[in-house]
């Protein structure tokens, strides 16, 4: 195996990783505004923004979704047990004594056992979840007479704020986690280029080299 510069995340792939880290923040941001936390917007206005971004979220989604069944790309989130001690020793105890990284990508796998398992989980639950409950929200005209509307209201305004915690979480846990490489920057200079280190055969840096992706 040699250690090559490859070039891991396509353009689309970096497009739609910060195109929905901006919209997640703009469904943040208008949601704190629409529980009170600030005073930004006026009400209507933050309302139509969280709509807005609520909307181009799941056109980037379906994108998203249509482009990793179409490129194969979807074997990367493929949950496994293989590494994942490792990977929890090494963010639990390891990475404060400066042990290496017990993960490299590879062609065949770009995210490690602990990253796989966590996207799986957002794209599988938490993600259809604030999918389910914000359409509930917006379409409650439809159904504000049924007899359990009421409770039913704050049920699902309930859930839907408790997911929409859950995602801040996430992305304070990934910010967090995205400095933990070689280097502070190293793992969000990745994101913003592409390029990244990864083990690869002889066969695999052939391929690599006709293509272009490597250096």
């Amino acid at each position: 195996m040699t250690v090559m510069q490859v070039k891991v995340f396509t353009r689309f792939e970096r497009f739609w990783h910060w195109s929905q880290a901006f919209l997640v923040l703009v469904l943040i941001g208008s949601g704190l505004g629409l529980h009170g936390v600030h005073h930004l917007m006026k009400y209507g206005d933050m309302l139509t923004l969280h709509v807005a971004g609520a909307v181009g979220l799941v056109v980037l989604w379906l994108f998203a979704i249509f482009w990793h069944l179409t490129t194969g790309q979807w074997r990367h989130y493929l949950p496994t047990l293989k590494g994942l001690g490792p990977i929890l020793r090494f963010y639990t105890l390891g990475i404060f004594r400066g042990d290496p990284h017990p993960f490299r990508k590879t062609l065949r796998r770009k995210h490690n056992a602990l990253q796989a398992l966590t996207y799986l989980m957002l794209k599988l639950v938490l993600f259809p979840v604030i999918w389910a409950s914000g359409t509930m929200l917006l379409t409650y005209d439809l159904w504000h007479q049924r007899p359990w509307a009421t409770a039913g209201l704050e049920v699902i305004a309930t859930i839907h704020t408790a997911a929409a915690f859950v995602m801040i979480a996430f992305l304070i846990m990934h910010v967090y986690v995205i400095t933990t490489g070689h280097t502070v920057g190293e793992q969000l200079r990745t994101m913003i280029t592409g390029w990244d280190e990864m083990d690869l055969d002889d066969a695999e840096a052939a391929v690599l080299r006709r293509d272009g992706a490597v250096r």
